[in-house]
């Protein structure tokens, strides 16, 4: 018997509007559509945004603005204001959005398994004892358990709290 599995949300992945270049850049100079873009925070250096197609809950990205694929040519102010955003997002992802751990990590090159290659990125994974189950390991599938527009305005509700 086949079961099938429902994700309405993946259909704006399918026939949603695609951009045209980098991605990231796109976000990075459309400030005037921060929410449509699930933007939570931006500065001079970087800014940061949820994953539209996160591995748990509340799963979002430091991102430079400036375009580039190698993190050691990232002006050291940058990486160090990267850094310091890391710092505050696990600590609003676990006082704030109740994570109990917190998984960070860049995938740098194709070869290194970044999605979007051209652009370094920064993830922050929130994580919760439990939180995969063998529907993750064998049907390589992932069930998301709740509303991805409702995480968004939870985490940026929480970013005065956390992140300014």
């Amino acid at each position: 018997m086949n079961k099938i599995l429902y994700a309405p949300w993946r259909a704006d992945y399918i026939s949603g509007q695609k951009i045209k270049g980098c991605v990231f850049c796109h976000i990075s100079t459309h400030s005037q559509e921060d929410e449509a873009l699930h933007v939570l925070y931006r500065d001079d250096h970087c800014f940061i945004v949820m994953n539209r197609y996160p591995y748990t809950p509340g799963h979002f990205m430091i991102i430079p603005h400036q375009h580039t694929d190698s993190l050691e040519a990232l002006p050291e102010t940058v990486w160090l204001q990267m850094s310091a955003l890391a710092q505050k997002g696990v600590r609003m992802l676990k006082e704030g959005f109740g994570a109990q751990g917190v998984n960070l990590g860049m995938n740098l090159g194709k070869a290194g398994g970044a999605g979007i290659a051209e652009h370094i990125h920064l993830h922050l994974v929130p994580r919760w004892e439990r939180d995969t189950n063998f529907i993750t390991a064998i049907g390589e599938t992932r069930v998301y358990s709740t509303d991805f527009e409702r995480i968004y305005k939870k985490m940026l509700g929480l970013v005065p709290d956390f992140i300014d």
